[in-house]
């Protein structure tokens, strides 16, 4: 117990020599207001599902400071989105312009849907006919014959 008590006090006096002076949130408050509206159109290439905004990735913090870089050197935000593009192309975007290479993103979810609610349609339709269908004279001879062995014999 003596030796658990004496490693809590070492690393309790080892977090002072640990911490780290906070950086501040913003050198200049426009640069990160216009930082942050346009770090919400772009999405983070390693975290994918995520706004650059609000990735922690060590890529993402490297493209916002870039970003800055190109806001205090006066660009617009378009020629700053045109820039990432050229760079890291359309995935880069999280609405990606209409054209012939990103169609399939924009119309594949509505083609898929549709296709499933087809396929729903037919397979209920042909399960629904498939049990109307009457039993010929075979079929029902043998399930008569079934019936007929449970009620004499019971369920075994």
């Amino acid at each position: 117990m003596r030796y658990l008590f004496t490693l809590l006090l070492a690393a309790a006096c080892l977090v002072p020599v640990m911490a780290k002076e906070a950086r501040p949130l913003a050198e200049d408050e426009a640069v990160e207001q216009r930082l942050i509206v346009i770090a919400q159109d772009l999405r983070c290439l390693v975290c994918q599902n995520e706004s650059l905004a609000g990735s922690r990735a060590e890529l993402a913090e490297d493209l916002r400071r870039e970003v800055r870089e190109q806001i205090r050197a006066g660009k617009s935000d378009q020629e700053i989105k045109d820039y990432l593009v050229a760079r890291y192309g359309n995935f880069v975007l999280y609405r990606p312009p209409l054209e012939a290479t990103t169609i399939l993103l924009w119309v594949g979810p509505f083609v898929l849907l549709l296709g499933a609610a087809a396929g729903l349609l037919i397979h209920v339709r042909g399960r629904a006919r498939q049990g109307d269908a009457p039993l010929d004279e075979a079929q029902r001879a043998q399930a008569e014959k079934l019936l007929a062995d449970i009620s004499t014999k019971g369920p075994q």
